[in-house]
């Protein structure tokens, strides 16, 4: 075994000394903060400074070019200061202010006044160089006119600052003919920007869908009232409910039934859009063999070959201009785009029919842009998941999923949120602490740390930020009734017309296609459904609760609208 190098004293001078030339190394941040500012002076100038999200540190020896562009593709956003951290820990120990349902109506206010980054003017005769610099200037101009334009920067909220990640949007929307766009039906006005509508209906002419995604979380009355909500501010995008997972129930049979139901309509959709243009019968073929192999329990990857000659998925981080041709070449483009953690790559696992691309509840998890050939003449254009920039509070974000759990400093503001909307000690069967009269963010997390046994090593007091950050891992999963979910305005004054309206058949119809055949397990114990894996980031994008049981009549009634029909017909 090779002698180890002795271990010399080091200094922290030393240490500084190394840190500011491998800063100096890599060059000046556009958002950086000065070297002269003292984090300890809290009254020192307000500054914005841009921070990488998930950095990874640069390998050593070799690798060449490669570890240059090791964080190339990391999400970056604002980071807060000194002061605003401590403020956000005293807010943890004020009392909780329930919430009512009304207030929980939210449009679309947020993105007000704010549009997003879209490619510069170019042309085929500059060169790449002219090019990057272009979209480096504009991008930087961007982000300083619209944080002069607030006079409260912190109202902003936190956005993509890497021009990476939007240029792999900008190529998305040059490939495509059309664009799904992917929403949390839980906060579906926070995450479909107005601007982004108008820019693909209005200025690029292209057809949009935008998906519904995770429908059997929420009831089904707020599924209808949604998709009447799309369907009257956005008269010209089509609408599809989707489920991707589903977390109260394991069958997996009928998570895979959901899957083909929305596949299918997603296909109806471009159908009617392509008349005949591109020949979309290799596709249909494909949805109608993966919905006989349903009915036979039949696992496809196990017993099916895969075809010869299949084309194969293709990533590239090429994100150069490209001047869109309709149809090019007979093949139907569609691209997906949408929020962090919204389910996009569930999506695309859907529409495929296996795995083909990896998930996470980790924002930031898709790096580049990919291709995936879903027949001959269809391919899909997976982008990552973008930030727009808004109004909505970085507290909120956090439960969108957009801003990493593992990377937040302070939890407190989150929680404080989410019990203000749920009934926490009442979901989790909590007693309150004895060193408390009253709940609070930090009364939460403690009960719920010595309920799940998250102490310290050395002093065994409860481990608030594990604590605070399981509970938020299990909201964004939709575990044990912890389901955030907003409506459109005026859903409470007319909550009983979406309770009888006759959409509602349908939805609870596709959601019941998960809970046909119910798991003898039993979900009452907190500890049974919570497990310590939720600390960590889980390898599955969406989990998903289904809170509301269709009858059977009405089932029945909807069963003409079931696309497994189509077999009888074969």
């Amino acid at each position: 075994m090779p002698q180890q190098r002795r271990k010399v004293p080091f200094s922290g001078k030393k240490k500084k000394d190394q840190l500011l030339q491998k800063r100096n190394t890599k060059g000046p941040s556009k958002y950086l903060r000065s070297n002269q500012e003292s984090y300890e002076d809290s009254d020192a100038p307000e500054t914005t400074m841009d921070r990488k999200v998930m950095e990874q540190p640069f390998p050593r020896g070799g690798g060449g070019g490669r570890n240059k562009n090791v964080n190339r593709y990391n999400l970056q956003f604002m980071q807060e200061n000194k002061k605003e951290i401590e403020l956000m820990k005293e807010e943890g120990f004020k009392p909780l202010d329930v919430l009512t349902a009304a207030q929980r109506e939210i449009d679309s206010s947020y993105f007000n006044s704010y549009d997003f980054p879209v490619r510069p003017p170019w042309n085929y005769e500059q060169s790449k160089e002219l090019l990057d610099r272009n979209e480096n200037r504009y991008f930087k101009e961007y982000v300083d006119k619209l944080l002069q334009k607030r006079s409260d920067v912190k109202g902003l909220s936190l956005f993509e600052l890497n021009l990476e990640t939007w240029r792999q949007l900008w190529r998305v929307l040059e490939l495509s003919d059309i664009l799904l766009i992917t929403v949390d039906v839980r906060y579906a006005s926070l995450m479909f920007p107005p601007s982004l509508y108008d820019y693909i209906v209005h200025t690029l002419q292209k057809h949009a869908i935008v998906v519904l995604n995770k429908v059997d979380l929420v009831a089904p009355e707020a599924v209808v009232a949604w998709r009447h909500y799309f369907s009257e501010h956005y008269p010209e995008v089509r609408l599809v409910i989707f489920a991707s997972y589903s977390a109260r129930s394991r069958n997996q049979r009928g998570r895979h039934r959901q899957s083909l139901e929305g596949v299918y309509n997603i296909y109806r959709e471009c159908q009617r859009y392509v008349q005949g243009d591109v020949d979309l019968s290799a596709w249909e073929q494909k949805i109608r063999d993966d919905m006989r192999n349903e009915e036979l329990e039949v696992d496809v990857d196990a017993t099916k070959p895969q075809c010869e000659g299949e084309v194969k998925i293709t990533n590239t981080i090429d994100t150069t201009p490209h001047q869109h041709e309709k149809f090019n070449s007979g093949v139907l483009s569609i691209g997906c785009l949408g929020f962090p953690n919204v389910g996009k790559s569930s999506l695309i696992n859907a529409l495929k029919g296996r795995k083909v691309v990896s998930v996470s509840r980790t924002p930031g998890h898709t790096k580049h842009f990919q291709t995936i050939f879903l027949s001959q003449h269809v391919r899909v254009c997976d982008c990552p998941g973008l930030v727009f920039p808004s109004s909505t509070p970085k507290s909120l974000q956090v439960l969108l999923g957009s801003f990493p759990i593992s990377q937040l400093q302070v939890p407190y503001r989150s929680l404080k949120l989410l019990g203000e909307h749920l009934d926490l000690p009442q979901l989790l069967r909590l007693p309150l602490p004895e060193d408390y009269s009253e709940w609070s963010a930090v009364a939460i997390s403690d009960a719920w740390a010595y309920k799940r046994g998250f102490l310290t090593a050395k002093a065994a007091r409860p481990d608030r930020y594990r604590a605070a950050n399981h509970i938020l891992r299990m909201c964004l999963a939709g575990q044990q009734q912890l389901v955030l979910q907003f409506y459109p305005p005026g859903y409470d004054d007319q909550r009983e017309r979406w309770q009888q309206h006759p959409d509602l058949v349908e939805v609870k119809k596709y959601q019941q296609l998960d809970i046909d055949e119910p798991d003898s397990e039993t979900y009452e114990d907190t500890s049974s459904i919570c497990s310590d894996t939720a600390d960590s980031d889980d390898n599955d994008e969406d989990s998903s609760n289904d809170e509301t049981n269709a009858d059977e009549d009405d089932c029945d009634k909807a069963r003409s609208r079931n696309v497994f029909a189509l077999l009888e017909d074969d």
